[in-house]
């Protein structure tokens, strides 16, 4: 069985299971409640931490479109440009 996919209305729903709401859980971490409303629309990755950690669920895993964060690429040296003087593996 693989990972299980969550999407806004499972997370909601999980939520209140655990008797709490988007609102409350952003008044309990010091948060705003309308930022956090605006959480499926815009990215956040504290608040997007914040639900993930209450529910016990990796981020990656609650909002899988949005993790990992890419930065760069790195490359083989089999790639490297030959304008940069190095040699070419065979």
């Amino acid at each position: 069985m693989g990972k299980r996919k969550w999407d806004r209305h499972e997370i909601l729903a999980e939520l209140r299971r655990r008797g709490m709401t988007l609102c409350a859980l952003a008044e309990r971490n010091g948060r705003s409640a309308s930022g956090f409303r605006h959480i499926w629309a815009r990215q956040n990755e504290t608040d997007e931490r914040i639900i993930a950690d209450f529910i016990g669920v990796p981020v990656e895993e609650l909002f899988p479109d949005r993790y990992p964060k890419r930065t760069t690429h790195i490359l083989s040296h089999e790639y490297v440009s030959e304008s940069t003087g190095a040699r070419k593996v065979a």
